[in-house]
């Protein structure tokens, strides 16, 4: 499939951002061509280059800088992807005719993931290239050592810790900003697995997020040995655990619930706001997330 081929029209996400050059093209071929099925150690070299180089994308529409400047698109199992070559000489060994652009794969990364787009890398070269997909670019802009390597598999946990969640639970009814808590068993790619805590908050202010990440590294210390646990903020639209424990998993703790309180109303003043600057309730799209996309 040729780049030319593969560009269906301009993307959603409206004028290309621009950035200068920089890092090494070498380093991401290098990585595209270890990546095979199953092997998710070749895949994360592959994210750790993309975040330290640069790509050359394809401009469907406009040049760089230009207020009309739109990247290609292409849709791959009903998912969209942005196409990318990884040199000059990918470029040229595409066929591309139309204008295209130069910027750091953190910067792409960082534009594309909010809109849920992948990045297509060398789409015209044999075998079609590589996606990777919206999440795994989420962790490319955020950081690749602060987020689970994909594809995550998640599930309800079956853990004996009665002191651990004893103690969750009741420093959870003395965290006023603190909703409701929910919980995962997640296994990453690479890595060992851990234990989830959902943190819905009235409010997602600083002191309120501090607050109730502090609870829980409080209980931590009564969890059976060897079991890490993390927090998952379930306000974060772009976490696929937290999308998995919305559509999933049922709070264990639940304030509405428990005090009886009306659905979706604080029993508290929100932490850091006032009640009429306060924020309202953040959006659950409840998107797929194509995982590995090498096979």
């Amino acid at each position: 499939m040729s780049a030319a081929a593969a560009g269906g029209g301009p993307g959603p996400w409206g004028q290309a951002p621009v950035a200068p050059p920089g890092g090494d093209p070498g380093a991401i071929e290098r990585a595209l061509g270890a990546v095979v099925p199953e092997r998710y150690d070749a895949y994360e070299n592959l994210l750790r280059a993309l975040a330290q180089g640069q790509v050359w994308m394809l401009l469907w529409h406009g040049t760089p800088g230009s207020p009309d400047a739109q990247y290609g698109n292409m849709d791959i199992g009903g998912h969209g992807y942005a196409p990318a070559v990884t040199s000059a000489e990918q470029l040229a060994a595409s066929g591309w005719a139309r204008a295209h652009e130069v910027i750091s794969g953190q910067e792409i990364a960082a534009a594309l993931f909010r809109t849920r787009w992948g990045l297509w890398l060398n789409p015209h070269a044999p075998g079609g290239g590589v996606g990777v997909p919206w999440a795994d670019l989420r962790r490319v802009a955020v950081g690749l050592d602060r987020l689970p390597a994909g594809p995550l598999r998640i599930s309800e946990p079956r853990l004996n810790a009665p002191q651990f969640y004893g103690l969750l639970e009741q420093q959870a009814v003395q965290t006023r900003p603190l909703r409701s808590l929910r919980q995962a068993w997640v296994q990453p790619a690479l890595g060992e697995a851990y234990l989830a805590v959902g943190l819905d908050l009235y409010d997602n202010s600083p002191p309120s997020v501090e607050a109730a990440r502090a609870l829980v590294q409080r209980a931590a210390q009564l969890a059976p040995e060897g079991l890490a646990v993390s927090t998952v903020a379930m306000a974060d639209e772009f976490d696929p655990v937290a999308m998995w424990m919305r559509a999933n998993a049922r709070p264990f703790f639940d304030r509405d619930t428990q005090f009886g309180h009306p659905q979706g109303a604080a029993p508290y003043p929100p932490y850091g706001y006032s009640p009429q600057s306060a924020p309202g309730p953040q959006p659950w799209p409840q998107q797929p997330w194509p995982g590995y996309p090498g096979r």
